[in-house]
């Protein structure tokens, strides 16, 4: 498991920066709504709202980003960034200190610091490819996505350690630091990708660019059924993470420090998933294996809103174990597919305009959730939207995942199958 971190230096150094990036934003993730509850006193919904900017350019600029991607080289978009998202984190500690930060400020550094991760995510699921063979494609994305489930899980302790001992806002510095180390290590690849080469016949447009890859995602069943999946499965998801501090702190009455312990301890399921990804989807198919991480394991969401103090809150460990368990080992599958069925040069565009969908209802399920904790109360609301991880998952019952034992690895395969479906007399679900 260790030999492609071994031999390939320049994905050695994206593993290094991308794990310290996703280290400082579990802080930031635990840190941003702390500050909002703990220093500026913000109401249920206010929460909910920053979490909600923090996704929302998704939908304002998530179509042309993904244009862009595919023009420009990836690593330095992914620089300028990690830098402007880093100056952004930093500022916020500094204003506290200086007794200048407010809600709209906080907000303010939500949007700006979510368009910089728009750009970097975006240009980053567009790079990797170009860095490693296509034969060590599924090691490096399990090995990404199993460090930073490790990430997330030191970031959210630190973030509860740090906020208990030297208040919420100094996390933010931790996240600031962990951009610094993601700049040092990008810039010290020395894979250097070429330019992408201008596409021949009608002048590009961004328009007609972002239409194209929109009619991608629409007209592809796998691509479609995929996209519709993750939009419903983030909006629930949202629903409840974005309660999650109102509800530990003031429904269950934790402390900030257990609250970031209690995080650390529910995110070891993203390295379980990331461990046990691969082999399941030898054994059972990749198909198989996305219905059993996306439908059976994320069903333990139902135990998050039955935690209470005490032992009652090893309910939240297990519910979020097996969302977080689901949720990774689910985006190395796709993740994998999508690099190996979608045309390269598309592919920046593909993770846009799939993304401008799938990331696109985060913000409206953060708004959702803190509606609903205001008007019904926070356990009522987690009820709701953890109800919904679960259910989400059932547009993949009624689509071609659950015919085949393994998703398609060329167009050409797909295509291949749907005239064999056709000459058997098969049906296709819409």
């Amino acid at each position: 498991m260790s030999g492609l971190l071994r031999r390939h230096r320049d994905f050695r150094l994206l593993w290094c920066g991308e794990t310290a990036g996703k280290f400082g934003t579990a802080v930031s993730g635990v840190a941003m709504p702390l500050v909002a509850v703990s220093t500026l006193h913000a109401a249920t919904f206010e929460v909910g709202l920053i979490s909600a900017c923090g996704w929302l350019p998704w939908l304002l600029i998530g179509l042309p980003v993904g244009v862009w991607v595919d023009r420009l080289r990836r690593r330095p978009l992914m620089l300028a960034a990690a830098g402007f998202s880093m100056v952004l984190f930093a500022a916020v500690p500094v204003l506290a200190w200086a007794g200048r930060l407010t809600l709209g400020l906080l907000i303010a550094v939500a949007l700006l610091t979510g368009a910089a991760a728009v750009v970097f995510q975006t240009a980053y699921s567009a790079y990797l490819p170009t860095l490693l063979a296509p034969a060590d494609q599924a090691e490096g994305n399990a090995k990404l996505h199993g460090s930073a489930s490790a990430a997330q899980i030191a970031g959210q302790g630190a973030s509860g350690l740090i906020a208990q001992l030297a208040g919420a806002v100094t996390g933010l510095f931790a996240h600031a630091a962990t951009f610094l180390v993601a700049l040092l290590c990008l810039l010290g690849i020395r894979h250097r990708e070429p330019r992408p080469a201008a596409r021949e016949g009608t002048p590009r447009s961004l328009t007609g660019e972002v239409a194209e890859g929109l009619r991608l995602v629409a007209g592809d069943r796998w691509f479609r059924t995929l996209t519709l999946f993750g939009a419903a499965s983030n909006l629930a998801l949202m629903g409840y993470q974005s309660l999650t501090a109102v509800f530990l702190v003031r429904e269950v009455g934790l402390a900030p420090g257990a609250v970031g312990g209690l995080l650390a301890m529910a995110s070891t399921g993203g390295i379980a998933g990331a461990f046990v990804v691969r082999r399941a989807a030898g054994r059972l198919g990749t198909a198989r294996a996305m219905l059993l991480f996306e439908l059976g394991v994320p069903g333990a969401a139902l135990f998050i809103p039955l935690t209470s103090q005490g032992a009652g809150a090893l309910l939240y460990v297990a519910g979020s174990f097996g969302v977080s368990a689901g949720v990774v080992a689910g985006n190395i599958l796709k993740a994998g597919f999508q690099q190996g069925y979608c045309p390269p040069p598309l592919l920046g565009r593909l993770v846009a305009s799939s993304a401008f969908l799938n990331y696109g209802t985060l913000p409206l399920g953060a708004l959702l959730g803190g509606t609903l904790g205001s008007a019904l109360g926070v356990r009522t609301a987690m009820w709701i939207m953890t109800a919904g991880v679960p259910l989400a998952a059932v547009i993949l019952l009624f689509s071609p995942v659950r015919r085949v034992r393994d998703l398609p690895v060329r167009p050409v395969e797909a295509e291949e199958e749907r005239g064999a479906a056709g000459r058997d007399g098969a049906s296709a679900h819409s």
